[in-house]
Protein backbone atom coordinates (compact mmCIF):
# COMPACT_ATOMS: atom_id res chain seq x y z
CA UNK A 1 0.00 0.00 0.00
CA UNK A 2 1.25 3.46 -0.93
CA UNK A 3 0.35 6.36 1.38
CA UNK A 4 0.53 10.06 0.50
CA UNK A 5 1.73 12.35 3.28
CA UNK A 6 1.44 16.13 3.51
CA UNK A 7 1.73 18.73 6.25
CA UNK A 8 2.55 22.32 6.95
CA UNK A 9 5.24 23.46 9.38
CA UNK A 10 3.04 22.71 12.42
CA UNK A 11 2.64 19.09 11.35
CA UNK A 12 6.18 18.51 10.10
CA UNK A 13 7.57 16.73 13.17
CA UNK A 14 4.54 14.44 13.52
CA UNK A 15 4.60 13.71 9.78
CA UNK A 16 8.24 12.65 9.96
CA UNK A 17 7.50 10.40 12.94
CA UNK A 18 4.61 8.69 11.16
CA UNK A 19 6.54 8.26 7.93
CA UNK A 20 9.33 6.44 9.77
CA UNK A 21 6.80 4.32 11.66
CA UNK A 22 4.99 3.23 8.51
CA UNK A 23 8.15 2.72 6.46
CA UNK A 24 9.26 0.34 9.20
CA UNK A 25 6.03 -1.60 8.69
CA UNK A 26 6.62 -1.94 4.95
CA UNK A 27 4.32 0.77 3.62
CA UNK A 28 5.38 2.75 0.56
CA UNK A 29 5.40 6.48 1.26
CA UNK A 30 5.07 9.51 -1.00
CA UNK A 31 5.98 12.64 0.97
CA UNK A 32 4.53 15.77 -0.64
CA UNK A 33 6.07 18.05 2.00
CA UNK A 34 6.67 20.28 3.72
CA UNK A 35 10.27 19.32 4.33
CA UNK A 36 11.10 21.56 7.30
CA UNK A 37 9.59 23.50 10.19
CA UNK A 38 9.87 26.79 8.26
CA UNK A 39 6.55 28.62 8.02
CA UNK A 40 4.61 27.58 4.91
CA UNK A 41 1.10 27.27 3.50
CA UNK A 42 -0.68 23.91 3.82
CA UNK A 43 -2.52 24.15 0.45
CA UNK A 44 0.83 23.95 -1.36
CA UNK A 45 1.22 20.39 -0.05
CA UNK A 46 -2.41 19.32 0.38
CA UNK A 47 -3.37 19.73 -3.27
CA UNK A 48 -0.60 17.47 -4.67
CA UNK A 49 -1.37 14.82 -2.02
CA UNK A 50 -5.10 14.97 -2.85
CA UNK A 51 -4.38 14.63 -6.57
CA UNK A 52 -2.21 11.56 -5.91
CA UNK A 53 -4.98 9.88 -3.91
CA UNK A 54 -7.70 10.93 -6.36
CA UNK A 55 -5.75 9.58 -9.34
CA UNK A 56 -4.91 6.28 -7.64
CA UNK A 57 -1.17 7.00 -7.59
CA UNK A 58 -1.48 6.59 -3.81
CA UNK A 59 -3.98 4.31 -2.08
CA UNK A 60 -4.64 6.53 0.94
CA UNK A 61 -3.35 9.72 2.51
CA UNK A 62 -2.37 10.98 5.94
CA UNK A 63 -2.15 14.75 6.29
CA UNK A 64 -1.79 17.20 9.16
CA UNK A 65 -1.54 20.81 10.16
CA UNK A 66 -1.78 22.53 13.53
CA UNK A 67 -5.51 22.06 14.11
CA UNK A 68 -6.17 19.82 11.12
CA UNK A 69 -8.94 22.12 9.95
CA UNK A 70 -7.16 24.07 7.23
CA UNK A 71 -5.60 21.10 5.51
CA UNK A 72 -8.86 19.14 5.74
CA UNK A 73 -10.81 21.98 4.13
CA UNK A 74 -8.27 22.14 1.31
CA UNK A 75 -8.26 18.38 0.73
CA UNK A 76 -12.05 18.19 0.64
CA UNK A 77 -12.21 20.70 -2.24
CA UNK A 78 -11.24 17.76 -4.45
CA UNK A 79 -14.34 15.86 -5.60
CA UNK A 80 -12.75 12.44 -5.14
CA UNK A 81 -11.44 13.08 -1.64
CA UNK A 82 -13.11 12.24 1.64
CA UNK A 83 -10.70 13.63 4.24
CA UNK A 84 -11.65 13.01 7.87
CA UNK A 85 -10.24 14.98 10.81
CA UNK A 86 -9.69 12.47 13.62
CA UNK A 87 -8.30 12.92 17.12
CA UNK A 88 -9.40 9.56 18.54
CA UNK A 89 -8.88 6.02 17.20
CA UNK A 90 -12.64 5.41 17.21
CA UNK A 91 -13.21 8.37 14.90
CA UNK A 92 -10.56 7.07 12.50
CA UNK A 93 -12.14 3.60 12.41
CA UNK A 94 -15.59 5.03 11.75
CA UNK A 95 -14.22 7.37 9.07
CA UNK A 96 -13.07 4.31 7.12
CA UNK A 97 -15.96 1.99 8.01
CA UNK A 98 -18.83 4.41 7.34
CA UNK A 99 -17.38 7.17 5.15
CA UNK A 100 -14.66 5.31 3.24
CA UNK A 101 -12.35 8.20 4.12
CA UNK A 102 -9.37 8.11 1.79
CA UNK A 103 -7.33 10.69 3.69
CA UNK A 104 -6.84 10.76 7.45
CA UNK A 105 -6.26 14.25 8.86
CA UNK A 106 -4.57 14.77 12.22
CA UNK A 107 -4.50 17.87 14.46
CA UNK A 108 -0.74 17.89 15.06
CA UNK A 109 -0.73 20.47 17.86
CA UNK A 110 -3.40 18.66 19.86
CA UNK A 111 -2.29 15.01 19.92
CA UNK A 112 0.86 13.23 21.03
CA UNK A 113 2.91 10.92 18.84
CA UNK A 114 1.56 7.97 20.84
CA UNK A 115 -2.03 9.09 20.23
CA UNK A 116 -1.27 9.62 16.55
CA UNK A 117 0.15 6.08 16.30
CA UNK A 118 -3.10 4.65 17.68
CA UNK A 119 -5.23 6.79 15.39
CA UNK A 120 -3.21 5.76 12.33
CA UNK A 121 -3.38 2.08 13.35
CA UNK A 122 -7.17 2.31 13.72
CA UNK A 123 -7.50 4.04 10.37
CA UNK A 124 -5.32 1.61 8.44
CA UNK A 125 -6.84 -1.51 10.02
CA UNK A 126 -10.48 -0.54 9.42
CA UNK A 127 -12.35 -1.49 6.26
CA UNK A 128 -15.25 0.16 4.49
CA UNK A 129 -18.54 -1.58 5.30
CA UNK A 130 -20.33 -0.60 2.08
CA UNK A 131 -24.10 -1.16 2.03
CA UNK A 132 -26.13 1.83 3.18
CA UNK A 133 -22.92 3.82 3.61
CA UNK A 134 -22.11 3.57 -0.11
CA UNK A 135 -25.46 5.15 -1.00
CA UNK A 136 -24.56 8.15 1.17
CA UNK A 137 -21.04 8.44 -0.20
CA UNK A 138 -22.42 8.44 -3.74
CA UNK A 139 -24.30 11.64 -2.84
CA UNK A 140 -21.23 13.58 -1.62
CA UNK A 141 -19.70 14.82 -4.91
CA UNK A 142 -21.17 18.04 -6.25
CA UNK A 143 -23.00 17.37 -9.49
CA UNK A 144 -24.61 19.79 -11.86
CA UNK A 145 -28.13 20.48 -10.90
CA UNK A 146 -30.97 22.87 -11.38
Amino acid sequence: MKIAFASDHAGYTLKQHLIELLKGRGYQIEDFGTHSEASCDYPDYAHPAAIAVESGECDLGICMCGSGNGIQMTLNKHQGIRAALCWLPELASLARQHNNANILVLPARFISEEEADKIVDAYLSAEFEGGRHQRRIDKIPVKECC
